[in-house]
């Protein structure tokens, strides 16, 4: 165990504030409401969103969600619409917001190295309008995350730079084991990893629009 007595702790705003400093004029004013032709347009590239969820009792999920680019269904200039996909049923995020409706969602844009934050009140949708624009390699989504926007500006790169992240020459996918020879080592699981190489390998891209076991 780490001895954490020694741990100098941040207690208070104002202790925060003088340790950072106030924010920047154009850091403040950034902020939105709405969507701008600007918005829309990152949102109609992007094929990747993180969104962040926390449950009545404060216990938090963060989410990925992907498709083709412009997955995110823009309702009007104040609501969005995420489809789900299937995935492994746990709904983490899903039962938050049943409890929480408060989310974040980060969008992001291949080799683009800042990012749009949106922040607002989620509901779950499981039919409108809109779903049928929805469909992809013919799966029409069961449900929705319908999204209020209270908040929405755009991040600044610098983590994106600090990290390097869409430099190809910095990448290093071996640098751990298989996904299958991760699962194997940190879960219970009848299959050996031979059968989880084979569930995990080439033919899962035709599971993408399937559910996950």
């Amino acid at each position: 165990m780490v001895d954490t007595t020694e741990f100098v702790e941040i207690t208070s705003a104002s202790e925060l504030r003088q340790l950072l400093g106030e924010p920047m004029p154009r850091a403040v004013t950034k902020e939105r409401v709405r969507l701008h032709e600007r918005d829309r347009e990152w949102l109609a590239a992007s094929p990747f969103c993180l969104i962040a969820t926390a449950g009545a009792d404060g216990t938090c999920d963060v989410s990925p969600k992907g498709d083709p680019p412009g997955f995110t269904y823009v309702v009007d200039d104040a609501t969005i619409a995420i489809p789900d996909r299937p995935g492994n049923r746990r709904a983490d995020g899903f039962l938050n917001i049943l409890s929480n409706p408060h989310v974040g969602l980060l969008y992001l844009i291949p080799g683009r190295r800042e990012t749009l934050r949106i922040n607002g009140r989620a509901r779950l949708v499981r039919e409108a309008p809109f779903f049928d624009e929805m469909i992809v390699q013919g799966h029409r989504p069961q449900l929705a995350v319908v999204v209020e926007i209270e908040q929405i500006f755009f991040h600044c790169q610098k983590s994106f730079m600090r990290s390097s992240l869409w430099k190809p020459e910095t990448w290093s996918p071996d640098v751990l084991p298989s996904h299958a020879q991760l699962v194997k080592s940190v879960q219970k699981t009848s299959e050996t990893v031979e059968e989880l190489e084979r569930y995990y390998g080439d033919q899962y891209a035709d599971l993408l629009y399937k559910p996950a076991l």
